[in-house]
């Protein structure tokens, strides 16, 4: 829903589609991409498909050419985007990809060199965000620890304010009590913004937006879904 709400925001109709049918992330982010951007007034003018593990991915990319796309969204890793990044470019295809946080990975760039520039791909934390929350954990992170904080920092030190606020509200460590708690966990004030437990037991946040460019990531805007 980020991704397509992205994608509405820079003004691109047409949208094609290229997934990795052996993965459930690939699919499951295509299937609700193409839902909340057709809902939207949106086209997906074609749709094509590949396997983990290919290395030619001309015959997809020529079919979605065709299509004249405003962009191409490719929730796929970064081992196979990588690739079908710079193949798109021998192609001559300068449309935007678009894809998700399976893209971060440390052979993406060195694969894919500058082929990926101009492209865009939604991630849960960017240390390069200029909000006072975000830069105040950065800062007490590097102090603690000697580095930028990723991801999986940020995450985790979301994940585990909510289970001390639950405790705290719950005030026990009762199992039934605390699950009904972080069940009521609503607008929490995450590193990763503002966090709700949606009915399904999701986590309901913003998601945030990198582009590609000068070899690395570079923040662009948080997105809510």
């Amino acid at each position: 829903r980020v991704m397509s709400k992205f994608a509405q925001s820079k003004g691109w109709k047409k949208i094609a589609v290229l997934t990795d049918v052996k993965q459930d992330y690939s699919v499951g982010l295509a299937e609700c991409f193409i839902k909340d951007f057709t809902a939207a007034g949106g086209e997906i003018v074609k749709e094509q498909k590949y396997s983990s593990g290919d290395k030619d991915f001309k015959p997809q990319l020529t079919s979605l050419k065709a299509a004249k796309p405003d962009a191409i969204f490719v929730p796929g890793y970064y081992a196979e985007v990588a690739l079908i990044g710079k193949q798109a470019r021998l192609l001559g295809i300068k449309a935007p990809l678009l894809g998700g946080d399976g893209w971060v990975g440390d052979s993406l760039l060195k694969v894919a060199g500058s082929s990926l520039d101009g492209s865009f791909f939604s991630c849960h934390f960017s240390a390069d965000d200029q909000s006072p929350r975000v830069q105040n954990f950065v800062k007490a992170y590097q102090s603690r620890y000697g580095e930028v904080p990723d991801d999986m920092a940020a995450l985790g030190y979301d994940s585990a304010m909510i289970l001390a606020e639950a405790i705290r509200r719950a005030g026990t460590t009762d199992s039934g009590k605390l699950r009904d708690a972080i069940a009521a966990t609503k607008d929490h004030p995450g590193i990763t913004g503002n966090i709700s437990i949606d009915p399904e037991r999701n986590a309901s946040k913003p998601a945030v937006i990198l582009t590609i460019g000068q070899g690395g990531f570079q923040f662009v805007e948080t997105v809510a879904p």
